[in-house]
């Protein structure tokens, strides 16, 4: 995804699978701690209204919102650690395993700070 896009622009956005199928809307979206490039975005989906968290690379924004490059079970089973905390460094290891991501070589980075949120 393009890095210089801001954040909070992706909020309310709509989100899409790989075939184009309507998830849900953009709810949140989280920083990398270290570098501030958005990471992860909170969509929410269908009528009980969970978060499904999403890679934002190699996501893509498209003129009708973002596109996931996942099939829609994939994200929709995607683990839901509520919106507005901090992402773990346990929690996002376990969205890198979830879509079968290679984990980013940075040691002892701190994950998944809100956007907008400051850094304590």
């Amino acid at each position: 995804m393009q890095t210089d896009i801001d954040p909070r622009s992706l909020i309310g956005r709509k989100a899409f699978d790989r075939d184009g199928n309507k998830i849900g809307t953009v709810d949140e979206v989280y920083l990398d701690d270290a570098t501030g490039v958005p990471e992860w975005a909170a969509v929410r989906t269908g009528l009980f209204s969970r978060d499904a968290f999403v890679p934002l690379e190699p996501s893509e924004l498209v003129e009708d919102g973002l596109r996931i490059p996942y099939e829609r079970a994939l994200i929709k089973d995607a683990p839901d650690f509520g919106v507005g905390r901090h992402l773990s460094p346990e929690q996002e290891l376990q969205l890198y395993r979830h879509y079968n991501i290679a984990l980013p070589p940075v040691p002892d980075r701190d994950f998944g700070r809100l956007a907008g949120q400051e850094e304590t």
